[in-house]
């Protein structure tokens, strides 16, 4: 190439043996990277604030106003480590590799696992659901393999919120690591089809996500004439009491969420069952409904409605929590300090060098590591692993080469999931509410297939 394009910057680059292609402005030889070229231009320095973009030195004030890696001003609902839990015992743990591990450390790390998972009732049941919904969707041929997967997915998780009875109007649903929200959409969808909506007070869905996601559903339901907000921040600084969608009518809380990945479900577990709630922001006592003064409602959503006027004037504050559904993954990106299971580990002799070490194994039920010699079996590498591709794989160890065969493997980071997963069931059980693990999707879906759900025991 002899020259730059027409209107494109005049820097060759030796690299690639090309003129840069980047537009120029208006008068200009060279684009903004590499305006330094330029006569009398300034010096061009690596911003302060993100060293992925340069900025002109004699602009920098004015840059370090607008740049968008800056600080900005804290929501209301952004409580520093509100869900972090304590640090005690975590800040001295040293993070080991399992290749570090001698053979004799890993053979008794398995005997207290196989103790521990003793008696353990935290069995997983096949529950492959659907919701009728998402059956015009599934049918559709131009559909990828990608998109049908998730769409499965999610027509599962509905299934089961309506099996539960959560899937119902007069409540905000919590979609924890949303994404682009399209749990949320497909909930909203279920419920506009049932005619569940009948006011904008009826349905609240808040999309909690801590990253700037493209594609976002969020814009189709602007003018849907139903409360969607989505909230940018991490669960971990997050107080649901604050958040000014949830205060406005204080509808009870269901959380749900496809896949949050290792530490993400034990905040969100902590975001919903545990955040404090000053003495004058309590719920006050609920008035009994008199049903001799009026008559009997001839359905779910009237009595929904008679028990929603029977209520005193709400606080502010969240309402109760009337369950969950969280698609579980990435238990070896769990951490000691968000854990909620910490008492259930303790109350069985192991504490958070333990959790570390089975963290490490679990990743071996689903990512695997390679077999080796006879024990090698065909790998489908496109279903490897869970929801996302941004899944660590699991450590490769000669010393666990040495005495345990693939299959040995996989079985061990079963029994650790498990176990992990036992934690969060007896955490659940001592907020009042029953829970159960299920296998809510077929392992060719996503061996990621989990699905924690909960809803208050008929004692509490």
């Amino acid at each position: 190439m002899a020259a730059p394009l027409p209107g494109r910057c005049g820097f060759f680059v030796e690299k690639k043996k090309r003129f840069c292609k980047m537009i120029v402005g208006k008068g200009k030889v060279f684009c903004g990277e590499h305006a330094t070229m330029e006569e009398g231009s300034s010096r061009r320095i690596v911003c302060p604030l993100d060293p992925k973009h340069t900025v002109s030195e004699d602009k920098l004030d004015k840059h370090l106003k607008r740049c968008n890696s800056r600080d900005k001003p804290k929501p209301v609902y952004y409580v520093e480590n509100i869900n972090s839990g304590s640090a005690d015992g975590d800040e001295t743990l040293q993070q080991v590799s399992l290749s570090e591990y001698s053979r004799t450390h890993l053979e008794s790390l398995l005997d207290k696992l196989k103790t521990a998972v003793t008696g353990l009732q935290c069995d997983v049941e096949d529950s492959t659901l659907s919701h009728p919904v998402l059956q015009e969707e599934l049918s559709d041929p131009n559909n990828g393999d990608s998109a049908q997967k998730h769409l499965k997915q999610q027509s599962s998780i509905l299934g089961h919120l309506e099996a539960l009875e959560l899937l119902r109007r007069g409540r905000c649903f919590v979609e924890f690591g949303a994404g682009r929200g399209k749990l949320s959409h497909w909930i909203h969808e279920a419920l506009k089809t049932r005619g569940h909506l009948k006011t904008c007070s009826d349905l609240q869905l808040l999309l909690v996500e801590r990253c700037s996601t493209r594609f976002k559903v969020d814009g189709k339901h602007q003018d849907a004439g139903v409360q969607f907000e989505r909230l940018q921040v991490d669960i971990q600084h997050l107080d649901l009491s604050k958040v000014p969608l949830i205060r406005q009518k204080k509808l009870p809380l269901v959380g749900v969420g496809k896949h949050l990945c290792g530490a993400a479900t034990d905040l969100a577990l902590r975001c919903l069952l545990e955040t404090p709630r000053p003495k004058e922001e309590m719920e006050p006592a609920r008035k009994r409904l008199k049903t001799s003064e009026s008559a009997v409602p001839e359905s779910t959503d009237d009595l929904e409605s008679a028990v929603s006027a029977a209520l005193p004037e709400r606080g502010s504050g969240p309402g109760p929590v009337l369950g969950l559904a969280l698609a579980l993954c990435c238990h070896h990106r769990c951490e000691w300090r968000h854990y909620v299971g910490q008492q259930f580990f303790l109350q069985r002799g192991l504490g958070a060098a333990e959790f570390s070490a089975f963290c490490r194994m679990s990743s071996w039920a689903t990512c695997g590591l390679r077999p080796t010699g006879q024990d090698r079996p065909p790998l489908d590498p496109t279903n490897r692993r869970g929801d996302d591709d941004e899944h660590e794989p699991a450590e490769d160890t000669d010393a666990v080469k040495g005495f345990l065969s693939a299959g040995e493997r996989q079985q061990v980071g079963r029994l650790c999931k498990r176990l992990i997963d036992g934690g969060r069931l007896h955490f659940l059980k001592t907020k009042g509410l029953d829970s159960k693990l299920s296998a809510y999707i077929s392992s060719q879906v996503t061996l990621e297939n989990v699905l924690l759900t909960a809803v208050p025991s008929s004692s509490s």
